[in-house]
């Protein structure tokens, strides 16, 4: 179980760093767009490519692991409220963030013996 946290918690990070933080930093048409979409101005584009690799990091550090998830789950909180402020498709745009969070969650589940313990399913 915690190989397979341990796995996904690196797929997601590589994910986060490459689709989005990446094309943010290096100002891509991917990044400026969706950003022109929903209102946001682009001098946030290296602020919100930052937030987003400092949560990564946290997340990926089992010391810091947890803040790291909630961090992110902000930052995704954010990203969902300003795709639905806009009307942005609801299952592949506005609703990727809560995808992209359970994802998150289920890593941390997965390789942390005390998440597991706060949140246990029972069969």
């Amino acid at each position: 179980m915690k190989i397979a946290g341990w796995v996904l918690s690196v797929l997601i990070a590589l994910f986060l760093a490459g689709a989005s933080a990446a094309p943010k930093i290096m100002g891509m048409e991917a990044a400026i767009e969706p950003m022109q979409v929903v209102g946001w101005p682009l001098k946030y584009l290296l602020l919100i490519a930052a937030i987003e690799i400092g949560c990564m990091i946290l997340f990926l550090i089992p010391r810091t692991a947890l803040l790291g998830a909630v961090l992110t789950t902000g930052l995704l909180g954010g990203s969902l409220a300003a795709n639905l402020r806009v009307d942005n498709p609801l299952f592949s745009h506005t609703l990727f963030s809560v995808y992209l969070g359970l994802a998150i969650w289920l890593a941390l589940w997965l390789r942390d013996e005390q998440v597991r313990a706060v949140f246990p399913f029972r069969r």
